[in-house]
């Protein structure tokens, strides 16, 4: 395994611990306001606050919310992309095993979503409708559904040729069992894979979003809505910015790095390549 990967994987497992267990760091809620001292600089840098991280206009504790911004970018992250791939992978097998007018209806609509712009689509809907973090998790997990039914639906027709889905059919079994019980399990890496490259975009969208004020709506936070707030204190309060923007850059590249070396690792083709 590579030293980057490597230090990818401490830095996801890292970022996991801070956002289940970082409040306890911390004795101040990340609601707390303490009014007498707004915009501290952090302690760490030697300022002399009590903060490590510094606060905010309101004197909450940086640290506190970031901990909370974090659990939310990451359930966000999380959820929105398992959408995409249940709705896009289901869609992708169906294509596959109905072919005909189904598989074209279906691919119509991932060229569709492909020529849509995803985040115009998310913003013309959050301004429309009330933005609700249902709504903002639905739409998110709309995102990149199309490459996960491409993606699912060419390994699915490469895998219904193959001699042990030949043999359940002479067996006897029925179509849904040769497709959920044999064939998913053998096109699951394509399905992982893309998960871990789909995974950055849902959080850059998602930090875009709240960064608009479109997203994560108060008392709920995030990273994005973080960096948000200190945008307009960038030259006096630079922490509200650049401590939750490090770690939304950080997990994207970790995320995007373990993504890629679980491809090289899960495509045979590129295997045989590197063999030789």
């Amino acid at each position: 395994m590579p030293l980057v990967v490597k230090l990818s994987l401490i830095f996801l497992v890292l970022f996991v611990l801070f956002a289940l267990f970082g409040t306890y760091l911390t004795p101040y809620g990340y609601r707390q306001t303490a009014l007498m001292h707004r915009l501290e600089a952090p302690g760490l840098f030697g300022s002399g606050s009590e903060y490590p991280l510094g606060t905010d206009a309101r004197g909450r504790d940086l640290v506190a919310r970031l901990a909370v911004g974090a659990q939310v970018t990451l359930l966000v992250a999380v959820a929105g992309t398992l959408i995409g791939a249940v709705i896009g992978s289901a869609l992708g097998l169906i294509a596959a095993a109905r072919r005909g007018y189904t598989e074209a209806a279906i691919m119509t609509g991932v060229d569709v979503q492909l020529s849509l712009p995803i985040i115009i689509v998310a913003l013309f809907v959050l301004a429309m409708f009330d933005s609700s973090f249902m709504l903002l998790l639905f739409l998110i997990g709309l995102t990149g559904w199309e490459a996960y039914a491409r993606l699912v639906r060419a390994a699915t027709l490469s895998a219904r040729n193959q001699g042990y889905v030949t043999a359940q059919r002479v067996l006897g079994a029925s179509a849904l069992r040769i497709y959920l019980r044999h064939i998913l399990p053998n096109v699951f890496n394509v399905i992982l894979v893309q998960f871990t490259v789909n995974m950055p975009l849902t959080i850059l969208l998602e930090t875009a979003l709240s960064f608009l004020g479109l997203g994560v709506q108060p008392p709920m936070t995030s990273l994005g809505q973080i960096m948000s707030e200190g945008r307009d204190r960038l030259l006096n309060a630079w922490w509200l910015t650049l401590f939750p923007g490090m770690l939304i850059f950080l997990l994207a590249l970790s995320i995007s790095l373990v993504g890629d070396w679980l491809r090289d690792r899960l495509d045979p083709t590129l295997r045989g390549r590197r063999m030789t």
